[in-house]
């Protein structure tokens, strides 16, 4: 396992960037392990719900953490909002880096994450494999 700190930009797609980078150096799997910055708007799913929730506002991103693999990601996010409310959910695609976000990525290059249909769960679930040599 190795680390990377990864610093984002302003204007960046918090998901898509994380994405960008783990791709980018040829990697199947990598996990967040903390992750702090400011969002506008930040785009989340609650627990349970099938639509999003945008807020369209400055928030500070308190936590995130998950998985980040080449075919999908399952990443949650926790983000306070100036009136001090507190949200949590899972972290979607639009969530833009308003100042900054901070990021430490564990790389796992001995290992691919695919998301595969789960009969149990009745969703796309995370499958581990060893990474094919090569």
């Amino acid at each position: 396992m190795d680390l990377r700190p990864l610093r984002l930009r302003p204007g960046e797609d918090l998901r898509r960037a994380l994405e960008a980078a783990v791709s980018a150096r040829g990697l199947e799997a990598a996990f967040v392990v903390a992750g702090i910055g400011s969002l506008r708007p930040a785009v989340l799913r609650l627990a349970g719900a099938e639509q999003s929730l945008r807020l369209d506002e400055d928030c500070e991103m308190l936590t995130l953490s998950g998985s980040v693999g080449a075919a999908a990601s399952h990443l949650h996010l926790s983000v306070a909002c100036a009136d001090g409310r507190v949200v949590g959910g899972h972290a979607g695609h639009g969530c833009i880096v308003r100042t900054t976000a901070e990021v430490l990525l564990a790389e796992l290059p001995q290992w691919q994450f695919t998301r595969e249909p789960d009969a149990g769960t009745g969703y796309a679930e995370l499958v581990v494999r060893p990474r094919a040599p090569g």
